[in-house]
C-alpha cells in the first residue's frame, strides 16, 4: 500500500498548479460575477493536457491515469469551481462516453479536436425537466426513419451546451419501456430542430453554463448512435461513476482554497488583542476542515486508483462523492465563520466559495441519490 504520488503524478500536479494560479484563479471572481466562462483559459488547457484526461493517448490526448485526472480536476477546483464543472463535464461527461462506447470512427472524428483546445466542448443531455436522477423517467424519444434518427424532446440543466460542437443526448430509443430502452446518441448542436435556452441564472458557478434544450424533429446520421441500441441506461451508469470521482475532486479543491483563505484571514485578524488564530474555537474549525479534506482527498485517490486497476467503483465513488460534496459546504461554511462579517462581503472569496460547493451536493446525482447507491452496494455485500 503506497500512499506517495509517484514522480510523474507529482509533476502533473505542479504543472497543472502552476497553470491554474496564473491563468484560473486570478479571474475567477470576475468570471463568475459577469457570468462569463473563463475560454482564453479552457483553450490554453488543450496543450497542457487538461480537455483529455479521460481519453487515450492516441487520439492526441496526454494519456494520463485516474488519479492524475482527479489531481487535475482538483487544482481546477481550487482554482474556480465554475471553470473547473466546465472542464469535468466535458472530459467526464462529454468525452468518457465516446472514448468508452464509441467506434474507432467517431473517437476519431470527435476525440482529437475536443482535447486540443482548437474546438469548442462536448456535453452529455441526460436531465429533463421532469427527470432528474431517475433516468428512467426521460421522455426525449428518437425514432429510427431510414438511416437517421429523428429526436424529439427537452433537456434541462445540461452544462456546457451552449458552448459544446456536440450533444451526447439520452434518449428513448424502444416505446416498450425496460432496462434496454435507451440510447445515447452523438447531436450536433447546429442541428436543425435544435435549439439551446440561454444558460441558467444560478446561486453560483457562475462561470459555467447550464441550459435547456429542445429537441424539434432533429435528424442525425445513424451512425451517431454511440455503442448499441438499447445500451443507453448502462452507459449513462458506467458514465456517472467516473463523474462522481470527478465532482468529488472539484469539492475538495474548492475546500481547499477556502481553508486557505481562512488559515490566512485567522493568521491576520486581531481580536481580545490576539490573531485570532489563537482562539481555541477557530482552531477546533481549522482542525476539523484539515482533517475532512484529507480524508475526502484519500477518498477521492482510492475511488481513482479502483477506477485505474480496472476494479470495481461504484460503491466508492458513491461514498467519495457524497463525503466530498458535504465536506465542502462544511469547510466553506466555517470559513465564512472564521471572517465574521467579512465573509459575507463578496470582497472576499469565501462567500463565493461556499455558493460553489453548494451545487456539488446537487449534481451528477444528489446526496441522497449516493446515499441510495452505497446502501444498495452494502446490502448486496453482507449476507
Amino acid at each position: 500500500m503506497d500512499f506517495q504520488l509517484n514522480e510523474e503524478q507529482r509533476m502533473w500536479k505542479k504543472a497543472v498548479h502552476d497553470f491554474i494560479a496564473q491563468e484560473v484563479k486570478p479571474q475567477a471572481a470576475d468570471y463568475a460575477a459577469k457570468e462569463e466562462i473563463n475560454w482564453p483559459a479552457i483553450q490554453k488547457m488543450g496543450a497542457l493536457g487538461l480537455l483529455g484526461i479521460t481519453v487515450p493517448e492516441e487520439y492526441g490526448a496526454a494519456g494520463v491515469d485516474a488519479v492524475s485526472a482527479a489531481i487535475g480536476i482538483e487544482e481546477l477546483g481550487w482554482g474556480d469551481g465554475g471553470t473547473a464543472l466546465n472542464v469535468a463535464a466535458h472530459t467526464g461527461l462529454g468525452c468518457a462516453p465516446i472514448a468508452m462506447f464509441g467506434t474507432e470512427e467517431q473517437k476519431k472524428k470527435y476525440l482529437p479536436r475536443a482535447v486540443s483546445g482548437e474546438g469548442k466542448l462536448i456535453a452529455l443531455a441526460l436531465t429533463e425537466p421532469g427527470a432528474g436522477s431517475d433516468l428512467q423517467g426521460i421522455k426525449t424519444h428518437a425514432k429510427l426513419e431510414g438511416d437517421e434518427w429523428v429526436i424529439n424532446g427537452s433537456k434541462a440543466w445540461i452544462t456546457n451546451a451552449g458552448n459544446a460542437d456536440y450533444v451526447t443526448t439520452l434518449a428513448r430509443t424502444d416505446p416498450a419501456g425496460g432496462s434496454h430502452a435507451m440510447s445515447m446518441i452523438i447531436v450536433p448542436t447546429d442541428a436543425p430542430g435544435l435549439y439551446v435556452a440561454p444558460h441558467e441564472k444560478k446561486m453560483g458557478l457562475g462561470s459555467s453554463h447550464a441550459h435547456g434544450i429542445t429537441y424539434e424533429n432533429v435528424r442525425v446520421p445513424g451512425e451517431n448512435l454511440l455503442g448499441e441500441q438499447g445500451h443507453g441506461l448502462q452507459q449513462t451508469l458506467q458514465t456517472l461513476d467516473g463523474g462522481r470521482i470527478s465532482i468529488g475532486a472539484i469539492s475538495v479543491g474548492i475546500a481547499q482554497a477556502a481553508f486557505e483563505e481562512a488559515v490566512r484571514y485567522a493568521k491576520e485578524r486581531q481580536s481580545f488583542g490576539t490573531a485570532i488564530s489563537q482562539h481555541q474555537a477557530l482552531q477546533w474549525m481549522l482542525a476539523d476542515a484539515g482533517t475532512e479534506i484529507h480524508a475526502a482527498r484519500l477518498m477521492i485517490y482510492h475511488a481513482a486508483w479502483l477506477k485505474e486497476e480496472g476494479k470495481p467503483f461504484t460503491k466508492e465513488g458513491a461514498m467519495a462523492k457524497l463525503f466530498a460534496t458535504q465536506m465542502a459546504e462544511r469547510v466553506a461554511y466555517h470559513a465564512i465563520q472564521i471572517h465574521g462579517a467579512y465573509g459575507y462581503s463578496r470582497e472576499y472569496p469565501v462567500e463565493r466559495l461556499y455558493r460553489d460547493a453548494r451545487a456539488m451536493t446537487i449534481g451528477e446525482g444528489t446526496s441522497e441519490v449516493q446515499r441510495m447507491v452505497v446502501a444498495r452496494k452494502v446490502l448486496e455485500e453482507i449476507n
